[in-house]
């Protein structure tokens, strides 16, 4: 009998099964979109709507409750301070699914998963150790230094 028993095993033990979830949540909630199979999304949306409504309230101990499940700072600081407060005068249903086509390889129906308003998302500069500083003459430098080879060759 199926009594009590909630959710889809996605052919996954429950590790593999919560990892998956972890994973698909935080890509959602930092890209505010994600592309994946029907059956994962349908399996997420229910648990990226209970996280919203947690983070709404925005209190240590929801913050802690969230990161006991998500287990990154960045995406639970985005869900508190950035998603929730976006959907203050919403009650639920806060992801939306489109479907996008079958996937070439095992033709498997993909839909994109998103949320109803989109975050802004901000791109992240590069620390400056790994900026390539160049500077004014060096260019005009390596011009001349070529130019005076050719010339000796002649």
């Amino acid at each position: 009998m199926k009594h009590r028993v909630r959710g889809k095993k996605l052919s996954r033990n429950s590790a593999r099964r919560k990892a998956l979830f972890k994973n698909l949540i935080n890509g959602l909630i930092l890209h505010g979109e994600i592309k994946t199979t029907v059956s994962k999304a349908k399996a997420i949306r229910g648990l990226t709507d209970k996280l919203i409504t947690k983070g709404k309230v925005g209190t240590l101990h929801t913050r802690r409750l969230i990161a006991a499940f998500l287990q990154d700072k960045k995406v639970v600081n985005k869900i508190v301070d950035e998603i929730a407060p976006m959907f203050k005068n919403r009650n639920s249903g806060f992801t939306k699914i489109t479907r996008i086509g079958k996937r070439k390889g095992d033709d498997a129906l993909m839909v994109k998963l998103e949320l109803v308003q989109k975050p802004q998302v901000k791109k992240e500069e590069l620390p400056e150790k790994e900026q390539k500083k160049v500077k004014k003459g060096s260019i005009k430098k390596v011009a001349k230094i070529s130019l005076d080879k050719k010339e000796n060759k002649k």
